[in-house]
């Protein structure tokens, strides 16, 4: 059984069990997270439920850890003109361990 959520503009393929890495939530390390916008829910090979049967079911979770990515730099160049320009990015993010599908 697996679900399809959305949070923070992205959608995320969970089953329980499983740790992913969302965007940035509130809230401290150890408390429960409850993720409502759950677009399809699949509990067998030919039970999926979507739109709306979908969306009175539920996803829990649990915060694991926050912390930030990996630095992307981003690199702008004109040709002739020069002009450099050179910055870094890191992206906040929060790992939450998926306990149950609730649908």
């Amino acid at each position: 059984m697996y679900a399809v959520i959305e949070t923070g503009g992205k959608q995320y393929r969970v089953a329980a069990g499983e740790t992913i890495r969302v965007e940035k939530l509130p809230g401290d390390v150890g408390s429960t997270v409850e993720f409502d916008k759950v677009l399809a829910v699949v509990k067998g090979p030919e039970e999926v439920l979507a739109g709306g049967e979908a969306a009175s079911a539920k996803v829990k979770g649990t915060i694991t850890g926050q912390g930030r990515g990996d630095k992307v730099l981003v690199f702008k160049f004109k040709r002739k003109k020069q002009y450099k320009r050179t910055i870094g990015h890191r992206q906040d993010y929060t790992e939450v361990k998926v306990s149950e599908i609730l649908a």
